[in-house]
């Protein structure tokens, strides 16, 4: 509708309630638009009120920035991100297909140095080989009787290279020369030098040479002859007269013609499917170089190298040109002015190691030239049923638009989907919520669960096309005070600029509890997005906001308990819980190829809503209600937490009956990673043993002094007097100030992380009461953090695959070259996703798990005979 509409409509309006003074105000619908007039003489657009309060006055015209913010909504996101993902999808794909889909290229040719003076290569990751890793790698290898033969060419600079390279397999317990068993030799003499490891059996030698010769050429040829396929051969070298300067048109050329008869012999040794990387003379620092090098200038070294870029540009060698960069950048660190630094030398030898092992080694964090994933028959058979979801709903559609088009009415239900009851539903796209235009209706008469499946379909393509391919990019973190201090503190502005009154004046109300898991969450992913896990004390105040999440499901859960005493069916409730915690993750585990241990938060807050509700449920069930009419329930509570307690004690004391309860099949696959091994269940479930009990503690404790009037939160006042808060609130500061002191004071993980699951319900609880012992601070709430406390579940899980990379250990990139701008674009995708994910679970919530008991156990029987093939195949039974 046209803005000049809307005004005349408002007029309109304006001019009726003038001509009506006097008489008493009523609400009158313009007809124009979903314009209104309401009883103040307002006028309402999309749910946006125009206009005075008082009946008198003159009303406010609707504005260009009315219309605006009435775009501003999760729908409306939506679109624009997945505008966004077709427009990369489709960059990418052209990427691809000009340059292909080898990462090796990127690692190869270009890349950037990042604040820590790592080197981080073009759209891919790099794994740090340390000594084990190499020698792994090169065991792999022998084992499949590979050779492992690398061959270094030129002159000083690539002598340095070759040592460097080396230098790793140097470290060995035993000496470099020979040892005892005779597995590793190096020899020296005037013509190369060399570096042999049988058991290895590995090769490595320099051939010293200064420009291209015969006898270089002849050297090239018998190499090819002795056949050592799977071959590295690094080649680098210029002109012997190189350091007396003059550089003419002349040496250029015959440089170019020297150049061109190492064409032939480098085809021959990539016919053996070796590699043959060409190193480019690296610049110098003019102003530190020696007296013998005062006469060579970059200028020269430029123009050699560009000859050189042209000769082997169409041929079968890389030009390795990322080598030559890192040099260039460490250009000021360099030795006498020409020699490249020790750290550069390391950078250049990484690269060659990533090049060379990456793809048989499969490190998570090491994606440059590795291959891609491949899928299993689990992934095709969920990939296909999605598929046939999208078929039948593109048919329904189809179906419907050709009735359209002949004239039939389409009838729509009035209501679509059960909204979240947890989640306010203020101007989500449309007016009211039904479909507004023939396309909506074309759409949703048919089944809601299977547009949803259909969708959701199309969002775990995009999971896979970014995390189980190639095609996108991908970057390994990077960690330093600002780029996780600054988000952090971007995110808190933010939070504290949207505040507002809350509707409830209790201790952590839903407002309160859905704002501590917003933020929570987001400090979280900043943490993972930054690798910060490096500095202790962010790593366990992390650890610690991860625990507070669990104390506020167990207080949660124990508090609905406590209040309803459980009217209703509590069976429901809990497959009802479980079905929100679980449904993405293992949808994620069918389509990803993933353990389901691989998101441990998801086992673990499903293993702990057990525990809640087991115990919870046993007989007698107590609540508010219960402990009045027989006080005997508090004893029977007191019961149930000593009880708890103890079973996990027993459970932590002895590490082999835990193993023995979680190996046993056919749960085993619950708890076990990708390697059959159950120490990352161990480690995460011991660390918060103890997190979720007191959590019902503290809710029991809670309720039970509100009970007796030890305090006061249902009104907007203070919980005590002025006094009794002082006293408090100095208490709650020395809980808190106690875990950060503890925090710096640790110089073990192990320790800290052993300590940390005694104490940590000390500046939990120090928080919850700094938060809420004011009324001021009780009653308003940051609407900010709320929205994504609401979706905190499925940030948490979506993260691994499309905000990180690699399986977390790295980050996706889908504008490369704009680290920031990145981020922010992945970053807004991300939240869309794991919103509309969050709605589609919540519209296939009342289908999986109906109100009706029965149909729950029936549905929970289906699902367990359909896990049947996927349990055998998995070696479950």
């Amino acid at each position: 509708m046209e803005l000049r509409e809307l005004r005349a409509s408002a007029s309109a309006s304006a001019g009726t309630t003038s001509s009506s003074s006097g008489s008493s105000n009523s609400n009158s619908n313009s007809g124009i638009g979903g314009v209104s007039g309401g009883s103040g003489g307002g006028v309402e657009l999309g749910g946006i009120c125009i206009g005075s309060a008082s009946g008198g006055g003159v009303q406010r015209m609707p504005t260009k920035a009315d219309l605006f913010m009435e775009q501003l909504n999760a729908t409306n996101a939506k679109k624009v991100a997945l505008l966004l993902v077709l427009g990369f999808i489709l960059y990418h794909g052209l990427l691809n297909w000009n340059y292909g889909s080898d990462s090796c290229q990127w690692l190869l040719s270009k890349g950037r140095f990042k604040g820590d003076n790592e080197w981080q290569p073009y759209g891919c990751m790099v794994h740090k080989y340390s000594l084990t890793d190499t020698r792994r790698c090169l065991r792999y290898l022998a084992f499949f009787d590979n050779k492992n033969n690398f061959v270094f060419i030129g002159d000083e600079s690539v002598r340095l290279l070759y040592e460097r390279f080396i230098e790793q397999l140097r470290q060995l317990p035993l000496s470099s020369d020979e040892d005892n068993n005779g597995s590793s030799r190096a020899h020296d003499d005037s013509a190369a030098v060399r570096f042999e490891d049988n058991k290895l059996h590995m090769l490595a030698q320099y051939i010293r040479a200064e420009e291209v010769s015969p006898s270089l050429i002849d050297r090239l040829y018998r190499l090819e002859a002795e056949k050592q396929l799977s071959s590295v051969y690094v080649v680098g070298l210029t002109y012997s007269g190189l350091l007396g300067g003059n550089i003419t048109e002349e040496v250029l050329r015959q440089y170019s013609a020297n150049l061109t008869l190492l064409v032939a012999p480098f085809h021959r040794l990539v016919a053996q499917t070796s590699r043959v990387l060409w190193k480019l003379a690296d610049r110098v620092d003019e102003e530190k170089l020696p007296a013998a090098w005062k006469l060579l200038l970059n200028e020269d070294i430029d123009r050699l190298n560009h000859v050189a870029r042209n000769v082997f540009r169409y041929t079968e060698a890389t030009v390795w040109e990322s080598a030559w960069h890192i040099a260039n950048g460490l250009l000021d660190a360099a030795i006498d002015g020409h020699q490249l630094c020790a750290h550069g030398q390391r950078l250049e030898v990484q690269l060659l190691w990533n090049m060379y092992c990456n793809d048989y080694m499969n490190y998570n964090d090491g994606t440059c030239c590795s291959s891609s994933e491949p899928h299993t028959t689990l992934q095709i058979v969920a990939y296909a049923l999605f598929g046939v979801c999208i078929t039948l709903v593109c048919g329904m559609c189809l179906r419907r638009w050709l009735l359209h088009l002949r004239g039939h009415t389409l009838y729509v239900p009035l209501q679509q989907h059960q909204p979240d009851p947890h989640q306010h539903q203020p101007n989500s796209g449309g007016r009211g919520g039904g479909p507004t235009h023939a396309l909506s209706a074309l759409i949703t008469d048919y089944g809601t669960p299977m547009v949803a499946l259909s969708l959701l379909g199309l969002i775990m393509a995009y999971f896979y096309l970014c995390d189980r391919t190639n095609f996108f990019m991908k970057e390994n973190k990077y960690y330093s005070e600002f780029s996780f201090w600054i988000p952090v503190g971007y995110v808190f502005a933010l939070g504290l600029f949207f505040t507002e009154d809350s509707r409830f004046t209790k201790v952590l109300n839903r407002d309160q509890t859905d704002e501590l898991r917003g933020w929570i969450l987001l400090v979280v992913l900043i943490y993972y997005m930054t690798g910060a896990q490096r500095v202790l004390p962010i790593h366990m105040h992390i650890k610690l906001l991860i625990s507070g999440y669990f104390f506020l499901t167990g207080y949660t859960h124990f508090t609905h308990l406590w209040q309803t005493g459980g009217s209703g069916s509590l069976f429901v409730r809990f497959f009802q819980a479980m079905f929100r915690v679980n449904f993405l993750s293992v949808l994620l585990c069918f389509c990803m190829n993933r353990p389901y241990q691989f998101y441990y938060f998801v086992p673990l807050l499903s293993f702990w809503l057990c525990i809640v509700y087991f115990v919870l449920s046993l007989p007698p069930r107590i609540s508010s209600a219960s402990v009045d009419s027989n006080p005997l329930h508090y004893l029977y509570l007191v019961c149930k937490c000593i009880g708890c307690l103890g079973v996990i004690t027993v459970l932590f004391m002895s590490e082999v009956f835990f193993e023995r309860i979680f190996v046993t099949r056919p749960w085993k696959a619950l708890f076990v990673t990708t390697d059959d091994d159950l120490h990352e269940w161990w480690h995460q479930w011991k660390l918060d043993r103890y997190t979720v009990t007191f959590g019902m503690m503290y809710a029991a404790c809670f309720h039970i002094a509100q009970k007796y009037n030890v305090f006061d939160d249902n009104n907007h006042g203070n919980m005590f007097a002025r006094r009794t808060s002082i006293s408090v609130t100095l208490l709650a500061l020395l809980g808190v100030g106690i875990y950060t002191s503890f925090s710096f004071l640790c110089r073990n993980v192990q320790n800290c992380e052993e300590i940390h699951s005694y104490i940590l319900f000390i500046p939990i609880v120090g928080y919850v009461v700094l938060r809420n012992i004011s009324g001021i601070l009780r009653t308003r709430y940051s609407s900010f953090f709320a929205w994504f406390g609401r979706i905190s579940l499925e940030l948490f899980v979506c993260q691994y695959h499309i905000w990180l990379a690699a399986d977390r250990h790295g980050v996706l990139v889908l504008l490369p070259g704009f680290p920031t701008l990145n981020m922010i674009i992945t970053s807004f995708i991300f939240v869309c996703v794991s919103h509309e994910v969050h709605r589609l679970t919540h519209i296939l919530l009342p289908y999986a798990v109906p109100n009706d008991w029965r149909l729950v156990m029936r549905n929970f029987v289906i699902f367990l005979i359909v896990l049947i093939p996927v349990a055998r195949s998995d070696g479950m039974f």
